[in-house]
């Protein structure tokens, strides 16, 4: 009876690779959700956004985001403007959004909470009407992400993007301006986020709350081998908003413009090139939280 009674729930699931691990992950997700779900398997890029469209046509109340940062980008992209509520099982290997709302990583603990169906109304931002959830980048970490071919990534791990980022950081950063509320500024490495979290358990956006209503806005005016190493130390010890080189504000809306072609990447993915508007949207998410 109470599965009856039980909202219907569709679980979206990136497989990731083709290895034996990823079958046994996928094993283990459909062991886990039994018959309390649908389980759809994405298959490449776009797809988690497709299936999650199909789901809320479909009459499914939550939908589960079962992957890594991009899939969850995927599956909001595809939630927008509906009232499904977002459910997230980490299985990728970068989490950053699940760190955020305290999802545990352990999957029968994430599915539990999936299960009780607490919600928690969080704000969407956009970059060119292109959702997210974590934070936007333009400039360095966008190049990088821009720059790492699969391959790399594939043979490397993590280490393909610091081989990346040793050689972006050797060029002459770009020239950005940063249109904000309140005026304007200028950096080289801006990152805007809506939660508190980058790359995992740093804390880059000091003051950042996911409900208030607003985005923190952090702007780097120098990109080189030594400001990079001290930014991180920042980050680190939480005293990067401190540093005369670093702005820190919150905006509701952002506009980031260059002369030059500049990457930008949300919940890190490449998504365009500058221009880009950042707008963002109060509760306008629906999230199973711990």
């Amino acid at each position: 009876m109470a599965n009856a009674q039980a909202p219907r729930t569709c679980v979206i699931m990136n497989p990731a690779a083709r290895s034996q691990r990823a079958r046994d992950r996928v094993a283990q997700v459909r062991k886990l959700v039994g018959r309390d779900a649908t389980l759809r398997l994405t298959r490449g890029p776009g797809d988690a956004e497709a299936i999650a469209e199909r789901a809320v046509q479909q009459g499914y109340e939550i939908v589960v985001a079962a992957g890594g940062d991009g899939t969850i980008n995927e599956v909001v992209n595809g939630l927008e403007g509906s009232n499904a509520k977002l459910g997230l099982l980490p299985t990728g290997t970068i989490n950053v959004f699940a760190m955020e709302l305290g999802i545990p990583f352990d999957l029968n603990a994430a599915w539990k909470i999936i299960k009780a169906h607490k919600v928690k109304k969080i704000d969407l931002a956009t970059a060119n009407g292109h959702c997210f959830v974590q934070l936007a980048g333009f400039g360095l970490d966008a190049q990088i992400v821009e720059r790492t071919d699969s391959e790399t990534k594939n043979v490397l791990g993590p280490l393909s993007y610091l081989l990346t980022a040793t050689a972006v950081a050797a060029e002459t950063p770009p020239k950005l301006v940063i249109k904000h509320d309140k005026g304007q500024t200028e950096g080289s490495f801006v990152v805007i986020g809506n939660g508190r979290l980058y790359a995992g358990p740093f804390s880059l956006f000091t003051e950042a709350d996911i409900s208030d209503g607003y985005l923190d806005v952090c702007v780097f005016h120098q990109v080189n081998y030594l400001a990079i190493i001290r930014y991180l130390r920042g980050v680190l010890f939480g005293v990067h908003t401190q540093f005369s080189d670093v702005e820190y504000f919150k905006s509701k809306h952002i506009r980031v413009e260059s002369n030059e072609r500049v990457p930008f990447e949300v919940d890190g993915e490449l998504i365009g090139h500058l221009p880009c508007d950042v707008h963002v949207y109060k509760h306008a998410l629906q999230v199973i939280v711990p």
